[in-house]
């Protein structure tokens, strides 16, 4: 399956400006584990894009003239940040959680068919990669993920400590659908390429790319959140796992 996006240069000056933006409003609003977590995850979606994807894979490709690592960079840091935030924000069960997510999803919409009016005859960087080489890899780690958190809520007899499942596939599947979805309305996502090959990455993407990582990301929430405020400073009263499950289980998203 062959992955691909189109855009002009504005694209990326655009959602830099964005991310400074966005990381502003959480820190204002004191969300200083979530921006950590974000950044983080930056560096390591740079790690596995252009460390394996590309280096070890060699699934990645650009259109010559431009450099394929510092688009990289750019790409893993913006979707890195701003979708691990998100999906700190979902866990967290945020009480502003629609606001922070209209705004993300108003982004990854808007801003291609801005740059599409404002780029001029900017040459478009294309730049793609394939994914046979390591979908099965991904696959395997999403069994390996929900069936530790399956086996985990079927020895769990107190049903307030069960991991929601249902919860955690929601986020894993919508935070990328999200993000897929955008890229492909704002004709970023598989540009040039047929209609069953725009869609392909739409499906496939949404149910593994993101999801296979939420039961791991869900036990770093979990163990951190235990022991830390989104203050970064030490809880008073530090919980076990099973407890903070039970407290976040407890947790509304309200209005």
């Amino acid at each position: 399956m062959l992955v691909r996006r189109q855009f002009a240069p504005l694209y990326i000056w655009l959602d830099l400006v964005f991310l400074a933006v966005f990381a502003g409003l959480l820190l204002w609003k004191k969300k200083y584990m979530t921006v950590a977590v974000g950044l983080v995850m930056g560096l390591v979606y740079l790690l596995v894009d252009y460390g394996i994807f590309h280096l070890v894979c060699h699934s990645r490709s650009i259109t010559p003239g431009y450099s394929l690592f510092w688009v990289l960079v750019w790409m893993s840091m913006s979707y890195g940040f701003t979708n691990f935030t998100w999906i700190w924000l979902w866990l967290s069960k945020d009480q502003h959680l629609l606001e922070w997510s209209l705004l993300i999803l108003i982004w990854w919409l808007c801003c291609p068919l801005i740059t599409s009016t404002f780029s001029g005859g900017a040459q478009q960087i294309v730049i793609q990669r394939t994914t046979g080489a390591y979908h099965g890899y991904m696959a395997l780690l999403l069994t390996v993920g929900y069936l530790s958190a399956i086996g985990y809520n079927l020895k769990q007899a107190d049903r307030t400590k069960r991991v929601n499942l249902l919860w955690m596939l929601a986020i894993g599947i919508l935070v990328q659908f999200g993000w897929e979805a955008g890229l492909l309305l704002g004709g970023v996502r598989s540009a040039g390429l047929s209609l069953e090959e725009k869609l392909m990455p739409l499906f496939r993407n949404s149910l593994l790319e993101t999801n296979l990582g939420m039961p791991y990301v869900y036990g770093i929430f979990v163990w951190l959140t235990a022991r830390f405020t989104e203050t970064l400073t030490p809880r008073p009263h530090r919980l076990s796992l099973t407890e903070r499950i039970q407290e976040n289980n407890a947790q509304r998203v309200r209005r």
